[in-house]
């Protein structure tokens, strides 16, 4: 099964709701970033609600979203878009600590609470909106839900997870958004609330097969849903060498020509996807020519 999301309403559309399975998506941006269990659970559980986020939107719209808990792992930033495009990188990838009292990944320790969770979204417009809001827990599924109630009135229920295997790659990662609509009743939260609090952890969901579909016929009932839209998502980043020697140009004809005097070229490396650019001193002698 590869990686798809699921949109759908329930309860007459009083409920909005999102599913995916990002095995796939998760195990891409660990083997680039090289993350240890901790690290990986931590990009994988931001990166999938940045994703199930990103296609909230409309058009050509993308978010970023940043968590600074000033923990070990330092900074998470993931970037996603609207055609279930999505990358996301740590500061600190080598980060893992023994198992918390629950028998899990001790994403909190990792992460800290000491911080925020911010989202950037770029609609295409010429002010783009930002949202932010104290981390509550640092588990990740907890703050993004805090942030759909304080910083876009929205009560939500966000559910993302990550079992990582014994060499370190991804065994199962999976997530959902809840969503209540105005006019969702009291009967209708609590048949929600019921089956959130009996449901399994959703990274054993994935685990066991189950697709997006069933994961919310599970969380809300098969009788109530209604499935609008399924979509493909992946990692995908946009670095290229043309964007790298647009950001040289844009440096000017002092900064380049000190690379070419001495350094005799020019090298980077993508935080999202690792991938490593290199520039001859000929090459930046043409861009030395484009630039201002």
């Amino acid at each position: 099964m590869g990686d798809y999301l699921i949109k759908a309403t329930a309860f007459e559309g009083k409920v909005r709701a999102y599913s995916l399975v990002a095995t796939d998506m998760v195990n891409e941006a660990v083997r680039r970033q090289g993350t240890w269990p901790t690290a990986s659970a931590a990009l994988g559980r931001t990166m999938m609600a940045g994703t199930m986020m990103a296609t909230m939107l409309k058009g050509d719209s993308k978010l970023t979203v940043k968590v600074e808990g000033k923990g070990p792992i330092g900074a998470i930033i993931v970037d996603a878009n609207t055609q279930g495009e999505t990358r996301g990188y740590v500061s600190n990838p080598q980060t893992h600590f023994e198992l918390n009292s629950q028998g899990k990944l001790d994403v909190a320790r990792a992460v800290g609470t000491d911080g925020y969770l911010s989202v950037v979204k770029d609609l295409g417009l010429k002010e783009h909106f930002t949202g932010s809001v104290p981390l509550v827990s640092g588990e990740l599924g907890e703050d993004f839900t805090y942030y759909f109630a304080s910083s876009e009135q929205t009560p939500s229920s966000v559910g993302v997870g990550v079992l990582v295997n014994p060499d370190n790659t991804i065994l199962a990662a999976g997530g959902f958004i809840i969503q209540l609509m105005p006019g969702a009743d009291d009967a209708v939260i609590e048949q929600i609330e019921k089956r959130l609090s009996t449901i399994p952890p959703i990274s054993k969901l994935v685990e066991a097969g189950m697709p997006p579909e069933e994961i919310l016929q599970a969380l809300l009932g098969d009788e109530n849903i209604k499935f609008l839209d399924k979509m493909p998502i992946k990692f995908a980043c946009r670095c290229s060498k043309e964007r790298v020697e647009n950001a040289i140009i844009s440096l000017g004809k002092k900064e380049i020509q000190e690379m070419i005097d001495e350094d005799g070229g020019a090298e980077t490396r993508c935080h999202f996807c690792n991938e490593e650019y290199h520039l001859t001193a000929e090459e930046l002698e043409e861009l030395l020519v484009q630039s201002k």
